[in-house]
């Protein structure tokens, strides 16, 4: 587990070839030393206690045995850390997080096979309210919790949506507790196994199989099998969906339920996009009756929709609705619509008749 005891540090990329040979020292060459030293102090401030008090750095992977406790500690007076997220989601009471004088503490008691996955630390520099992260102060380990019967990380659902879109790799993430297991990958109808070329299709024991140039052609209903020392296990199944959207700031129209409303009329106003079914969108309104404090409803609801040419898109509305329409509710009414590449802004106006 870990670094061998005979071995002080990883060897960096290359340095067999500089630093095998006798050769007279040079300038270029002791800063390259140097610069190799800097990168693996990074790696240093993460340990693992071991028994009877003993410490070990940790190496970039970890095999433990399901069912064992690990205690991990890092280095530092502000330690922030990194896990698996599901332990929060369920505030589970088995990871225990401390921050002492000179390091912080991670302890995660009686793991499960669903514990697998990265864990990471680094050091806070803090200016007063402000803090960002000292890249040169930190530490990571992928941890596998092995456990022959949950060949396969658990998760919550038994059925998943990938999105594929035509500009960024896809992953189908059935990832393994056991790092040796045989993993392949299987398409649902036709009933067939896809082939993984190790280019376009890679298997990653610590993310699942990554389609690098997702097309159309790779939508369907797959499935992951994995075989270790037994009979092989089968993952939950993942349906693939295709995504064609451009990307950029949402594509927002806005509506009124009518132009012209009479006084005490129901009036609603809707303002529709149409994008990508991972990219959410943030909806903020501007109207009449604001700087009166006229009371309205606003309601926020998405849902996907299919085109029919296996080409999936999201539509998220907004709906502002104003109950008892009175002279101060007549003119624009204006919708900002948001989302990570920018925003959109939109109006109607509605007249008193």
């Amino acid at each position: 587990i870990g670094q061998p005891a005979k071995s002080k540090r990883p060897k960096e990329h290359g340095e067999n070839k500089v630093f095998g040979k006798k050769v007279k020292p040079k300038t270029p060459k002791m800063k390259e030393r140097e610069s190799a030293d800097s990168s693996l102090k990074a790696q240093s401030i993460l340990t693992q206690v071991m028994d009877k008090g003993r410490f070990q750095k940790l190496a970039a992977t970890l095999s433990l045995s399901a069912g064992q406790s690990i205690e991990l500690r890092c280095k530092g007076s502000n330690v922030t850390w990194n896990y698996p997220s599901y332990l929060d989601t369920f505030k589970d009471s088995r990871l225990s997080i401390k921050q002492l004088d000179k390091y912080g503490q991670l302890i995660l008691a009686n793991s499960t096979a669903a514990d697998t996955g990265e864990y990471s630390c680094w050091l806070q520099l803090c200016n007063g309210n402000k803090c960002r992260k000292d890249e040169t102060k930190t530490g990571s380990t992928y941890i596998f919790f092995t456990d022959k019967e949950e060949l396969f990380v658990p998760t919550p659902s038994y059925f998943e949506i990938v999105y594929l879109n035509p500009d960024k790799p896809a992953v189908i993430p059935c990832r393994v507790t056991t790092p040796s297991a045989k993993v392949t990958l299987h398409r649902e109808f036709p009933a067939e196994e896809i082939e993984t070329d190790g280019t376009d299709i890679i298997y990653d024991a610590k993310k699942g199989f990554v389609y690098q140039h997702p097309t159309s052609d790779h939508k369907g209903i797959v499935y992951c099998k994995a075989e270790s020392q037994g009979a092989p296990q089968i993952s939950i199944k993942y349906h693939l969906l295709y995504v064609e959207v451009p990307r950029g700031p949402p594509s927002t129209t806005i509506a009124a339920s009518s132009g012209r409303a009479e006084l005490s009329d129901s009036v609603h106003v809707i303002c529709t996009v149409l994008g990508e079914p991972d990219v959410d969108v943030n909806f903020r309104w501007q109207y009449p009756g604001q700087e009166f404090e006229r009371p309205v409803i606003i309601q926020n609801f998405w849902r996907l929709i299919n085109r029919g040419t296996g080409h999936t898109t999201r539509i998220s509305k907004s709906v502002l609705l104003v109950e008892d329409f009175e002279a101060k509710d007549a003119g624009n009414y204006i919708c900002i619509a948001q989302n990570l590449q920018g925003e959109t802004t939109v109006a109607t106006k509605v007249e008193l008749n």
